[in-house]
């Protein structure tokens, strides 16, 4: 594994895991790299440090199996309480939201309050197998799973396009 310090085209900087070298390129070159911040898949290698492994026996290296144990941390405070879910989604999550429900919308038919009985008519095999997307309540999406069809509820933020 290897990982890249990372630039979009508008001078977002984040870093990203990969296979290799060459699965970055190929990624790159498809598309399927983007900014975590905006969503711009025109990212490139920015500058980073290397980073270089000290070997054993090495002159002027230590060797590790003769390192003291860093000291013990002290105690960690508690963490601070979660945002409260009334609060603000940041924009990063806002921005992968709208592209997860512009997809559902693009790939889905919308079957509105009829979810449950459409959902259940596509198990059946009595309606055309496809994506569906709409309403149901948590006790509906619920029976829905005890009678082993998947369903998922989807945060359904407003459109990126106003």
């Amino acid at each position: 594994m290897i990982r890249f310090a990372l630039r979009c085209a508008k001078a977002h900087e984040f870093e990203s895991w990969f296979k290799d070298g060459g699965a970055y390129d190929r990624m790159a070159t498809a598309g399927l790299v983007e900014c975590p911040v905006c969503g711009d898949t025109k990212v490139a290698k920015a500058l980073m440090t290397p980073r270089i492994a000290k070997t054993p026996g090495v002159k002027g290296r230590p060797d590790p199996a003769e390192a003291t144990p860093p000291p013990t941390p002290a105690k960690a405070p508690a963490p601070a309480p979660a945002p409260a879910a009334s609060g603000a989604i940041p924009a990063q999550v806002l921005s992968m939201l709208q592209r997860l429900r512009a997809e559902v919308e693009k790939n889905c038919d919308y079957v509105g309050r009829d979810f449950a009985e459409e959902a259940r008519r596509i198990h059946n095999g009595e309606s055309e197998n496809r994506g569906i997307y709409g309403e149901a309540s948590e006790e509906e999406a619920e029976a829905l799973r005890e009678e082993g069809i998947g369903v998922a509820s989807l945060p359904w933020v407003p459109r990126s396009d106003g």
